[in-house]
């Protein structure tokens, strides 16, 4: 099927559509911006911001994007107006893309990912100086968590939290500059990363899928018990050092009290086992990969201290799975993680857990290509209106791209949760 894509160029009776070869934000465009966009003239502005994002060269500012579409200032000025003091709500039309995104792609998980976005300056919404795991070094900017749809094909943004550090929370004169609403209030990066999903996705017209958080802080106890109590399957990454009980009677370590993530995986790595995975970076349409993966019961000690180092056998919907994955069999594990999705089978944890590589990846040739570190304004709603529609990008740049990737013979029949 052809496609078409429409740039444009600014005339005394609008702008002008010129045909492109891909009809793909056309559809996106019919499907999502009409809940959220009343007006025509709004719906063509972000179906222009879109194609802006889209087909610009290097940084996605406003002016670029102006000047791809055949406009001057007037259009500049028009397309900062649309994302920085309009009135649409990026909400609607993120739900909007979470619905299309299930009938077209549906989605295996949820998957977490961190975003950082470096700034210079002091201005820009929720900008700080911290430090960031990914890039091993503390620097200035912002911090964001994004909600992907993800399967072995492809993944794609749909939701988004911004962190807001204690001084923009805080500070009466930052909040009204950057247009912080009240709802916004003091939360930790784990507490942000959970209400990405928890605060925002759980009332949405979609079917509920297992959360893959590829990070957690330190406390993972806070945040396993948060998606417990929402009753939200969740696959969590920990630490070598995390500190966990054996919850199985018939496993090495029972009664021993708290051990580490390694010291349990270890204890059991004689019944290690194989299991296939797609790599999405491993050249070409992807690589199948394999891993040594052993699986051990276990439960989150006490938060107290003081008590006794004893383990009691955890009830079946308190205890948890643990994951170790062993890259070379004569190294120690290279990933751990945490399962809470009780009568799914191993391999099908494993594949769960990579699809946080799939979101990586895609972040990275995909996602910085259509802007979503680049909104250069200053406040909290043009933020969010700006990622959004880079969203939509990327949801487009996608589906433009995908074809499958050699999945492993058994896949199918893994028993992924539905």
């Amino acid at each position: 099927m052809s496609r078409a894509v429409f740039a444009g160029h600014e005339t005394p009776h609008g702008w002008a559509e010129i045909a492109q070869p891909s009809d793909v934000v056309a559809e996106l465009a019919t499907a999502l911006f009409p809940a959220t966009l009343r007006r025509r003239d709004q719906r063509r502005r972000a179906e222009q911001y879109v194609r802006g994002l889209l087909a610009v060269d290097g940084r996605k500012s406003m002016r670029n994007i102006a000047t791809y579409l055949g406009g001057g200032a007037a259009a500049e000025q028009s397309l900062h107006h649309f994302i920085a003091d309009s009135t649409w709500d990026w909400s609607v039309m993120r739900e909007a893309l979470a619905r299309y995104l299930q009938d077209v792609m549906p989605p295996q998980a949820w998957v977490v990912q961190p975003m950082a976005i470096p700034k210079v300056g002091e201005h820009s919404v929720g900008v700080d100086r911290r430090f960031v795991p990914q890039l091993g070094q503390s620097t200035s900017g912002q911090h964001a968590f994004g909600v992907w749809f993800a399967s072995e094909e492809m993944s794609a943004p749909v939701s988004w939290r911004l962190h807001l550090p204690d001084r923009w929370v805080r500070d009466a004169t930052r909040r009204r500059r950057a247009e912080i609403p009240d709802e916004a209030v003091e939360e930790t990066l784990e507490e942000c990363a959970s209400a990405a999903v928890l605060d925002t996705m759980l009332g949405w017209d979609v079917p509920r899928r297992p959360v893959v958080l590829g990070a957690c802080g330190p406390d993972v106890r806070s945040t396993v018990l948060r998606y417990r109590a929402a009753d939200v399957p969740l696959l969590v990454r920990v630490s070598a050092t995390t500190g966990l009980a054996v919850a199985d009677p018939s496993m090495p370590g029972f009664g021993a009290g708290r051990l580490t993530a390694q010291q349990i995986a270890e204890s059991v790595k004689a019944l290690r086992r194989p299991v296939e995975w797609s790599d999405p970076g491993g050249g070409g349409q992807g690589t199948v990969r394999a891993s040594l993966v052993v699986a051990a019961r276990v439960s989150l000690p006490d938060a107290a201290p003081s008590r006794p180092r004893r383990a009691a056998v955890a009830l079946p919907s308190q205890s948890l799975l643990l994951l170790g994955e062993w890259r070379d069999p004569r190294r120690p594990p290279t990933e751990f993680w945490l399962a809470s999705l009780p009568g799914t089978p191993v391999p099908a944890l494993l594949r769960l857990a990579k699809l946080s590589r799939r979101v990586a990846h895609d972040v990275t040739t995909v996602g910085e290509q259509v802007g979503l570190r680049d909104f250069e304004g200053r406040s909290y709603r043009g933020w969010h209106r700006h990622i959004t529609l880079a969203s939509v990008a990327h949801t487009a740049r996608a589906l433009e791209s995908t074809s499958p990737l050699p999945l492993p013979s058994a896949f199918y029949a893994t028993g992924l949760p539905a």
